[in-house]
């Protein structure tokens, strides 16, 4: 993990409910502790869930997130996005690969070959590494033969994000992993980690600015 070597950051990202992905990412235990999140607040469903498809889908969104950051070389963005259609994923992913981030997107190629490109292009062919998820077409699993209910797409992000987190540690015996607050040494086992990454990382302490 040259990202953590080098104190260059893993950046996440989705919209929707892709964001719970993001979430997962972020200063979680047993998950990585230099993750940081791109987002903004309009593609959060409970700031008002139809305004969240809405800024998913408006171009123009993307950049104005990645331009607020620092992303660069050697960093890492991982991009959450079910269907991978929509201008917002599209760009961060095009955008951060401008500024020669590299860039993986955990996502359905079926899903996203069966939607229609809203952005031109669809994520999976423009980033470094697909995760594919194969989640069906619109999310629904049960009942098989017509799916109208039990979702996927959150439950697969997060066993696949779990997945590339025991090969990290496997590869990188000294990663920094954040520990439970709720158990006994937790508070005492992150503050190297807070000292290390609550200046690269500043929604660790909730001084992030906010692009718009």
């Amino acid at each position: 993990m040259t990202t953590w070597k080098d104190d260059r950051l893993v950046y996440s990202a989705g919209a929707g409910h892709s964001i719970a992905g993001v979430i997962e990412t972020f200063f979680r235990a047993g998950g990585l502790a230099h993750v940081r999140p791109l987002w903004h607040p309009d593609l959060l469903p409970l700031h008002g869930a139809a305004r969240s498809t809405a800024a998913e889908r408006t171009e123009g969104l993307g950049p104005s997130v990645v331009g607020a950051s620092p992303i660069r070389r050697g960093d890492a963005l991982v991009i959450f996005s079910s269907s991978g259609i929509n201008f917002y994923p599209v760009e961060v992913a095009r955008h951060a690969r401008e500024r020669g981030a590299a860039v993986v997107a955990v996502t359905s190629v079926r899903a996203s070959r069966a939607a229609p490109a809203r952005a031109g292009v669809r994520l999976e062919e423009i980033a470094d590494v697909v995760i594919d998820t194969e989640v069906p077409p619109g999310d629904a699993s049960w009942p098989p033969g017509a799916p109208e209910t039990a979702p996927l797409s959150s439950v697969s992000n997060t066993v696949l994000w779990d997945a590339v987190l025991v090969l990290a540690r496997q590869l990188e015996p000294g990663l920094g992993l954040w520990r439970s607050a709720n158990t006994a040494g937790g508070d005492a086992g992150n503050a190297a980690l807070l000292r290390r990454f609550s200046a690269l990382v500043p929604e660790i302490m909730g001084s992030a600015q906010r692009p718009g």
